[in-house]
């Protein structure tokens, strides 16, 4: 069985910049060592990504602070992350899960047996719905979220993100 890793957002917004949180700052290191286990031809990534007319979207209405803007270093992956997985698959995705994801994992599936562990940024907002989102496509995929290597928008919200996955049939691990 193929394992493979999903690096949800680990941008410099969601880490130290417009969104950034202690708790993102607390997982880089565990994030990396994460990586590390892996083969890098199995790990893929996720990068939030907006245009300049984000305040005008409906999440922009709903989270009016301009964050991941295509182009800028906020949107990028934190540089100690990305030059943990050079050879990693990487997504753009325009919201919170991303269909092309799923899609591109569930393609790979018909092919192969694979197991999914996401980890990443933010527990409650990103990893949860693309959790969800893979669970959907492939009900019979074991998926697992490390939630050492996940932070939420307050603990408290990441305690909830876990419970529900957990609720989803997703194993969650180290929380």
């Amino acid at each position: 069985m193929k394992k493979i890793l999903i690096v949800v957002d680990m941008q410099n917004d969601f880490i130290d910049g417009a969104l950034g949180t202690a708790e993102a700052k607390a997982i880089v290191q565990p994030v990396i060592d994460k990586i590390k286990e892996y083969d890098q031809k199995n790990i893929w990534a996720t990068r939030d990504s907006h245009g300049e007319n984000y305040l005008n979207t409906q999440e922009g209405r709903r989270l009016p602070v301009k964050h991941c803007i295509r182009g800028t270093k906020g949107w990028e992956i934190a540089d100690e992350i990305a030059a943990a997985m050079p050879e990693a698959v990487v997504i753009d995705k325009p919201s919170f899960g991303s269909v092309e994801l799923a899609d591109r994992l569930a393609a790979l599936a018909d092919r192969e047996d694979i197991e999914l562990e996401l980890i990443g940024l933010c527990t409650d907002i990103c990893v949860v719905s693309n959790a969800l989102n893979l669970k959907a496509r492939m009900p019979e995929v074991p998926i697992s979220v490390d939630a050492a290597c996940c932070a939420g928008v307050t603990p408290e919200s990441h305690r909830a993100a876990l419970e529900t996955m957990r609720m989803c049939q997703i194993t969650v691990i180290n929380g």
